[in-house]
């Protein structure tokens, strides 16, 4: 599969097959490729705290926030909930900043999950300190972001971003996720340099 081509069938899947389960092996070989990434540095300072056990992801899944947009939705229901979880954290005893480290080794971990037919979502909006105490997570790591990952049970498509400039995602009545994309032509800056 071409890089194009994985970026695009890289989406923010939210909904989950969940009778698909992944391999522990799967998830370490998905931070393997996150281990390999760049680090600001090189001081690697992120971790990574792996879950495909159903009792904690039961821990983790009330700890998140799924959707900004989608308003009346409080995430997956029952059985399209992911069946496992990455969880980035940054140690700082390593370094007390961790700049676009969890970025670049959350993209890493997204691409390898679509190389393998899967997918996933990467969550900002987290209960921090409700997911250290359930999970025993110690307090020289800092929760970063975590990646919640399955066999998508849902249709996402990209659309051109309408003439109002509305970027918002949504929901069609079929349960179809719409992701607005600005064109090429409207991010690139010109003149630069030139």
């Amino acid at each position: 599969m071409q890089i194009k081509d994985l970026i695009r069938k890289n989406r923010s899947y939210r909904r989950f097959r969940g009778d698909e389960k992944i391999r522990a092996a799967t998830l370490k070989g998905l931070v393997d490729l996150a281990r390999l990434s760049a680090s600001s540095a090189n001081l690697q300072p992120l971790k990574y705290c792996l879950s495909s056990d159903f009792r904690t992801n039961e821990k983790i899944f009330p700890c998140l926030k799924w959707a900004g947009y989608l308003k009346d939705w409080d995430g997956p229901a029952e059985g399209e909930r992911p069946p496992a979880y990455i969880i980035i954290l940054g140690d700082t005893r390593i370094s007390k900043s961790f700049g676009y480290d969890a970025g670049i080794a959350a993209q890493s971990i997204l691409l390898g999950a679509v190389e393998r037919g899967l997918g996933g979502c990467i969550i900002g909006s987290v209960d921090r300190k409700a997911l250290a105490k359930a999970l025993g997570i110690p307090g020289h790591f800092e929760i970063l972001l975590v990646i919640a990952l399955g066999k998508p049970a849902e249709k996402v498509v990209i659309e051109k971003v309408g003439e109002s400039g509305d970027i918002r995602y949504r929901r069609d009545e079929k349960g179809v996720h719409h992701v607005p994309k600005r064109q090429l032509e409207d991010i690139i800056v010109t003149p630069c340099g030139s």
